[in-house]
């Protein structure tokens, strides 16, 4: 017989203030969960100079193989301005049928629908295999003390993990709109261009490079990188801040920097999508000095098993199948995609990150029996 309440279990979640990199609690309660049910639950504590420590843990249920892996984050974006709201973030109170709180939607109402689906299957009896949970404080962070050393430090161990679904709000407007099966690579870069300060007045005097970096953008914001493909859109170059100022308006500044992000999809590496944009700067003759962090590479998991397994649980659920996305940002699904085949799928995310993050008490339902059906159908039940 089922234990756990998916709904109960999501506000006890939320009402931890695990805003990243603080762990406030969470964890405990999540393993004491799974502890109850039979997982065995390693803790991992890691660290790096100039990074907070982060609380990460896994979980697993059996020993044999295939071992299907639920992978997410406890940790959570500020409130912002809590004024704002017009409920308590941390109370995950419960209105018309509503749950709010900070992570209900991304994506604490996610672990626990998982939790809540192993119980379920287990509930049925035994199964051949392994469930596991790779859970995160470090998803809305800088994602150094996270799951990449996650997964190093479980695959050291002699773990390793066969398939995995991350619980992101990967639908748009409703359950079953849309599950992610790959991700654009992302990349930020710096643009620096050295001059001479000097008065306005007299700029025979100075080296003004705004000018310069001016024309290295402008050659940028023309760079056309690829057209897309059969699973991504086209990959894009944003300049995201210009800055240049000496503190006075009569000063020419001595230098001018800019940002950029790009969205690459799988027609590049970062390393090709370096050599592009450098080989575009070039063509402008002007000394700069290009810095680059690339937050991680383009991966497609193409349509086979995995999403078949999700597409027709949805199907058997909510009488609909997602459409097959590489939409929207970055996720730890960049990292798992080195170790074993990875797709997404979790709540609504329209309200994710905002003021009154909520979502429905019936996506909670209709989640928890999703991911019970994925479990189901993966294990052969």
């Amino acid at each position: 017989m089922a234990r756990i309440d998916p709904i109960a279990l999501s506000q006890e979640l939320i009402r931890c203030p695990s805003v990243t990199p603080a762990d406030a609690g969470v964890l405990d309660v999540l393993q004491a969960v799974l502890e109850s049910l039979g997982f065995h639950c390693k803790r991992f504590v890691f660290s790096e100079e100039g990074t907070p420590d982060v609380n990460n843990l896994y979980a697993r249920l059996g020993t044999a193989q295939p071992n299907f892996c639920f992978a997410g984050h406890t940790d959570v974006v500020p409130v912002g301005d809590l004024d704002s709201w017009t409920v308590d973030p941390f109370a995950a109170d419960i209105t018309n049928g509503v749950l709010y709180g900070r992570g209900a939607s991304d994506m604490k109402a996610a672990i626990a629908a998982f939790v809540a689906a192993a119980d379920r299957f287990t509930a049925a009896g035994p199964f051949d295999g392994s469930i596991s949970l790779l859970i995160t404080g470090d998803e809305e962070g800088p994602s150094i003390n996270g799951t990449r050393k996650l997964l190093d430090a479980i695959t050291r161990e002699g773990e390793q993990l066969t398939h995995c679904l991350v619980g992101e709000p990967t639908n748009p407007m409703t359950l079953g709109d849309m599950a992610k099966i790959g991700r654009r690579g992302s990349l930020n870069g710096w643009i620096t261009v050295n001059g001479a300060q000097g008065h306005v007045a007299y700029p025979h005097l100075a080296d003004n490079p705004v000018p310069r970096l001016i024309r290295l953008l402008a050659r940028l914001d023309t760079l056309e990188l690829d057209s897309g493909n059969d699973h991504f859109q086209p990959s894009n170059l944003e300049i995201t801040a210009i800055e240049a100022t000496e503190g006075a308006e009569n000063v020419i500044p001595a230098q001018a920097r800019a940002r950029f992000n790009v969205r690459f999809n799988s027609e590049h590496s970062s390393d090709d999508v370096i050599r592009l944009v450098r080989h575009a700067l070039d063509q402008e003759l002007v000394d700069y000095d290009l810095d680059v962090r690339v937050s991680g590479e383009s991966f497609l998991t193409p349509p086979g098993k995995l999403s078949t397994l999700v597409s027709d649980a949805c199907q058997a659920v909510l009488g609909r199948a997602p459409e097959l996305s590489t939409t929207g940002g970055t996720s730890d699904a960049r990292f798992i995609k080195d170790y074993c085949p990875v797709i997404e799928f979790g709540m609504v995310g329209q309200t994710m990150h905002k003021v009154d993050e909520r979502c429905s008490v019936d996506d909670i339902e209709n989640l928890t029996a999703i991911y019970a059906e994925i479990l189901r159908r993966y294990f052969g039940g």
